[in-house]
């Protein structure tokens, strides 16, 4: 049986959209105005997702750290220090971006960009550190009840819109197994509204993607479904 991994998953869905942002935004054709303002929209809800997990894993996971293995607590909060501070220029830069005159937008497009890139770059060394140090540590020092459990109390404080929300940032950066093991369970815990349910949380998959889920679950897929991207 996989250990469980408090951490995987959802890493995995953020770095693959750290890295299209960062693709995006650097490739984006902005003009002043409405382009610039949705290019900065991106980055600030970007970073108001990561201080949000930040919190998520500092009241289910890091109090638990902090009791078994305070060191690699020590280790994690020093990284917030250098993420905070990256956070907080790429806020300020994102903000200023839709006001920026039309002679100076690509400079600041790519000051941006360069912001976005120390937020990525500070961001993975601390992932890194969790899913190297931290969980081990968990799994030396805690049981695989009170790990599962932690999983518990996360989902029973998220509401339906969240949990949905979470499930489409996570799902297609996952391996097809795992995505389909994670839809498998969503599924069999609310089976009257497992197609709805499937139907809400595949809308950021590929078609490629889409149709391996339902295969994988031995579903059919809804027509309307299909040929959508």
């Amino acid at each position: 049986m996989p250990k469980i991994d408090l951490y995987r998953n959802v890493h995995m869905g953020q770095r693959a959209r750290l890295f299209t942002l960062a693709t995006e935004l650097g490739a984006a054709d902005l003009t002043p105005g409405t382009a610039a303002a949705e290019q900065a929209e991106r980055c600030l809800a970007m970073t108001r997702e990561l201080r949000e997990h930040a919190d998520h894993e500092d009241t289910f996971i890091h109090q638990l750290l902090r009791e078994r293995a305070p060191e690699a607590a020590d280790a994690l909060d020093a990284e917030h220090l250098r993420l905070d501070a990256a956070f907080t220029t790429l806020d300020e830069q994102a903000r200023a971006l839709p006001g920026t005159p039309a002679e100076t937008l690509p400079e600041a497009q790519h000051a941006l960009y360069l912001a976005l890139n120390e937020v990525i770059s500070a961001y993975l060394a601390h992932l890194h550190l969790e899913e190297t140090v931290a969980m081990p540590a968990l799994w030396q020092y805690v049981g695989d009840a009170e790990l599962a459990a932690v999983f518990t109390a996360f989902r029973a404080s998220r509401s339906p819109e969240e949990a949905l929300g979470d499930l489409r940032r996570m799902l297609p950066a996952l391996p097809p197994a795992v995505r389909a093991a994670i839809m498998g369970g969503a599924v069999e815990a609310a089976p009257a509204q497992a197609a709805e349910l499937l139907a809400a949380a595949t809308t950021t998959l590929s078609p490629g993607q889409r149709r391996r889920l339902y295969e994988d679950l031995a579903v059919p897929q809804a027509p309307a479904l299909q040929g959508r991207p």
